[in-house]
């Protein structure tokens, strides 16, 4: 059941395609260059590895539980917690001002895959707190961020966000929460929140609750919707806790996987209302909770090679273990382990190929967040702030569909065993399902894909993206045969993407259906495009490097991981381009009695 981090492959991002040491360039980020991210992965790894990877298995077979109000996390959660907090590690990417340490997401994005390889139920706390953070640094006032961001970015207090309500899934209009103004600026909340993650435990001295609710006399639908924060207690003047609020966890749900992770229902206002503060303005909670959500939707999509690279682990561990059956080759004369048998290795390198072509797309997508949140050149904020925007729904989205993928092929390699709970592959497959669930369905990020970053301007986004690609293209063209061979999939890649953002750019207000039939299809071929296109330029990188003679093996490896991407999942593209621009029709034609 252990875990190790893929150190070498996540520095390998940072160095070469992320490239950190251009971040180092920004004012705000000048220590922390390659050494310091080498440094912090190296401590974030022990961790990791030594304290919080080892409660996985116990989360799923022992969960958090609920009794009279109170819930239970499994034990030793309590005390990890306590770790990682003291650790500074829930302030990383958080402002020194309020005690965090200010790193850029370049190197977070690396820490937040460990963790959620350690232990993915654990690790949704932390994921939570991040995103109130956010939220308050960006729409608090100066008293709300006093009381609450220290104690939050330090671990002592942690966060949530309370959408969901049981007639109000994803469709926000529909919220009922309700907000009753008070004569002292307060306001009394009244409502109840569910599917909240880490909405009740025991690992910390208080919970805050970023709580989207109406004021009365607000707007219908979403322009009518506030956000405030309702701590479960009360804070005092001197920053010391006081009275309990009137908000309480009345239940906590039993679920496929991520089992450890209390989700809880809450309920607000049985006693007289529970008193909440606003954040921001009034009716402008649903822009502050996007705030949270985009946080929150690439930490998901972080979540995805995270439980992919753990089921690959595994699998690898349980493939040179196993012993079945002669090799068809006859290199060993006698029954001999998995791993000689081609369909076992053509899995374990799609899981290879899957993982780390996502991981690269989150490395550059993180550096992008950096240029375009500090980078002193407005034009250059600008251009990163649209390719990462445009990424975002490529992260989420593809790497939380393909960990589907990987965490089914790991169940496979282990055969009728990968079935029995006790083997613990099932475990990464179950809890994988939710990702492409919470913080907006696939569909979600397929929706916000067509209509915000592609129709919304022409597909110009996009098309920019795809001329950086083709600059990739020319560089293959000129390499060894294996730069060549990949560089031909990734045109025809790139071509089938370019056609599609035609189509989408040309028909979403004329027809939509015919574009929204194919929006999950072209966020897949999107996101297999720039995986695919970041393990094409990890490829020109590696084979200089090999020939150099520097990490040899790590960097040939990674020329085959490449040259497979290409071959067996890049050269999905051309078919789901056509699917999408000649399909439509057949998606929407039956009628809905005959469904």
């Amino acid at each position: 059941m252990s875990y190790t981090a893929p150190l070498k492959d996540m520095l390998f991002n940072i160095k070469h395609l992320a490239n950190i040491d251009q971040i180092a360039q920004i004012p705000a980020f000048e220590e922390a260059g390659f050494d310091t991210a080498q440094a912090v992965l190296e401590e974030c790894a022990k961790l990791n590895e030594g304290v919080i990877a080892p409660l996985n298995w116990d989360g799923d077979r022992n969960p958090s539980s609920f009794k009279d109000g109170v819930v239970t996390t499994t034990p030793g959660f309590k005390a990890a917690f306590k770790q990682y907090a003291e650790g500074g590690w829930q302030g990383l990417q958080h402002p020194v001002d309020f005690g965090g340490q200010g790193l850029p997401k370049t190197i977070g994005a690396a820490c937040g895959e460990m963790l959620n390889s350690a232990n993915m139920s654990f690790a949704l706390c932390p994921l939570l707190s991040d995103g109130a953070i956010e939220a308050l640094l960006t729409a608090g006032s100066d008293e709300l961020k006093a009381t609450y961001l220290e104690k939050l970015v330090s671990g002592q207090w942690t966060g949530t966000m309370n959408l969901t309500e049981p007639q109000a899934g994803s469709d926000l209009a529909l919220v009922r929460t309700r907000a009753e103004p008070q004569p002292d600026g307060t306001y009394k909340i009244f409502g109840t929140k569910i599917f909240i993650t880490y909405g009740e435990h025991d690992m910390a001295d208080n919970i805050v609750h970023l709580v989207l609710a109406r004021v009365q006399g607000a707007p219908e639908g979403v322009k009518g919707i506030s956000l405030f924060v309702v701590p479960k207690f009360m804070v005092n003047k001197d920053g010391s806790l006081g009275a309990r609020n009137d908000v309480h966890c009345v239940s906590i749900e039993h679920k496929m996987g991520i089992k450890a992770s209390p989700t809880a229902v809450l309920q607000y206002g049985d006693n007289g209302g529970a008193v909440g503060y606003l954040v921001g303005q009034e009716n402008r909670g649903l822009e502050y909770m996007f705030i949270m959500m985009n946080a929150a939707r690439y930490a998901v999509g972080v979540q995805g090679i995270a439980v992919a690279e753990r089921a690959y682990q595994k699998a690898v561990q349980y493939a040179k273990d196993r012993v079945q059956s002669r090799p068809v080759d006859g290199s060993v004369n006698a029954s001999a382990p998995i791993i000689h048998h081609p369909d076992v290795k053509r899995m374990l390198m799609t899981m290879r190929a899957y993982t780390e072509g996502c991981r690269a797309m989150a490395s550059v997508a993180a550096a992008a967040y950096d240029a375009a949140h500090h980078h002193p050149d407005a034009d250059v904020r600008k251009q990163n702030a649209a390719f990462y925007e445009f990424m975002v729904p490529l992260v989420k989205g593809y790497s939380t569909e393909m960990s589907l993928e990987v965490t089914s092929l790991g169940v496979q390699v282990h055969g009728g065993m990968g079935f029995i709970e006790e083997t613990g592959a099932a475990q990464y497959y179950r809890d994988a399902k939710i990702l492409t669930i919470y913080e907006g369905t696939t569909a979600i990020q397929a929706n916000d894909l067509v209509g915000r970053k592609t129709a919304r301007d022409g597909g110009q986004t996009a098309k920019a993206i795809a001329k950086q690609i083709e600059a990739t293209e020319t560089e293959l063209a000129k390499g060894s045969a294996q730069a060549q061979a990949v560089g031909k999939r990734l045109k025809a890649a790139r071509e089938a993407f370019v056609d599609v953002v035609d189509f989408v750019a040309g028909n979403t207000k004329a027809s939509p259906n015919a574009v929204f039939a194919g929006s999950v299809p072209y966020l897949m071929l999107a996101g297999n495009l720039v995986a695919g296109w970041q393990l094409a330029r990890a490829l020109l990188v590696a084979e200089e490097l090999s020939a150099q003679g520097e990490e040899k093996a790590f960097m040939d490896a990674k020329v085959t991981t490449a040259r497979f991407y290409a071959d067996h999942i890049l050269a999905k593209a051309p078919g789901i381009r056509d699917s999408i621009v000649e399909g439509a029709d057949s998606v929407t034609a039956l009628a809905l009695e005959a469904f």
